[in-house]
């Protein structure tokens, strides 16, 4: 049997996700495949290097200070989220609050990093293995939000946020053969994704990437529709799903520590109350 787990992206909505691999790290449960995209694929390397904690620290504590993200460093910088500070001054072995590469490496799951083609639309599942030690470009690249940020270089090609090629990546799970999957979303199971406002906004943003755009144009359909999957999947017993509830108050760019401590502690307590079930389906 070969379980594999899918972390969805959210920004500052990962914070529900955060506290569930916590939890996942106090009772020893691991995946022999884990995949996550965009602000989830920074928790899971957090996760599978066995750094319990530090995911809260980020959003928390890193987030508010001023460097970390916001419009002052978009208007200066041309990205919202400042990335060469969180995965750089602070990730990085000398920062100051390092991932710890070397456990990551030695975790023996194996770990995709999930990023879209800038050019082609294609998803890029980068293995754990391609990331070196105080180079976290495929995190940056996989969490660079369309118009919002700059596309990142890997290997001559140019990447943004996994989430507009693969939001769930619970198909690429079942392709490599996993028989269980366990996904962490980071929207109620209410949530519907509206079509993207300011079209004409981010199409002179991306003007040099005209397939993001029409990505982009039809993304609430595509999300809509992998939902879709994703829970038929759960009907038919191959899936189980950690959702947050409605109206947390939690966005995309929230810094409100409070609400975000909150989020996590939401995602403590669903963990804690789908324990027995969640070890249930793991072990039958």
């Amino acid at each position: 049997m070969k379980t594999g787990l899918v972390v969805e992206g959210g920004g500052m909505k990962c914070a529900y996700s955060a506290g569930i691999l916590d939890r996942f790290l106090d009772d020893g449960i691991t995946f022999d495949e884990c995949i996550g995209v965009s602000a989830g694929a920074a928790n899971l390397v957090s996760y599978a290097a066995g750094q319990r904690g530090r995911n809260l620290r980020f959003y928390v504590g890193h987030a508010q200070d001023p460097r970390y993200m916001g419009m002052r460093h978009f208007l200066t910088k041309g990205s919202f989220f400042n990335y060469p500070y969180i995965f750089g001054e602070l990730s990085g072995s000398s920062g100051a609050d390092p991932l710890d590469y070397a456990a990551l490496l030695e975790n023996p799951a194996a770990v995709y990093l999930t990023a879209t083609d800038a050019v082609t639309g294609d998803a890029r599942y980068f293995e754990k293995s391609e990331m070196a030690q105080d180079d976290y470009r495929i995190l940056m690249a996989g969490g660079s939000i369309p118009a919002l940020c700059p596309p990142v270089e890997i290997a001559g090609r140019m990447y943004y946020d996994g989430g507009l090629a693969d939001p769930v990546p619970l198909q690429k799970a079942f392709d490599d053969g996993c028989d269980k999957v366990v996904v962490l979303l980071e929207n109620p199971r209410t949530f519907v994704r509206q079509q993207q406002g300011m079209k004409s906004v981010y199409h002179f943003l991306l003007r040099k990437y005209p397939r993001m755009t029409e990505m982009i144009d039809n993304r609430h359909l595509r999300y809509q529709e992998t939902l879709s999957r994703v829970y038929e999947q759960e009907r038919e017993g191959r899936v189980f799903i950690f959702a947050p509830p409605e109206n947390t108050g939690v966005s995309t760019t929230t810094k409100d520590p409070d609400l975000l401590q909150k989020l996590y502690r939401i995602g403590v307590a669903d963990y804690d109350a789908q324990r027995e079930m969640l070890i249930a389906y793991l072990e039958e």
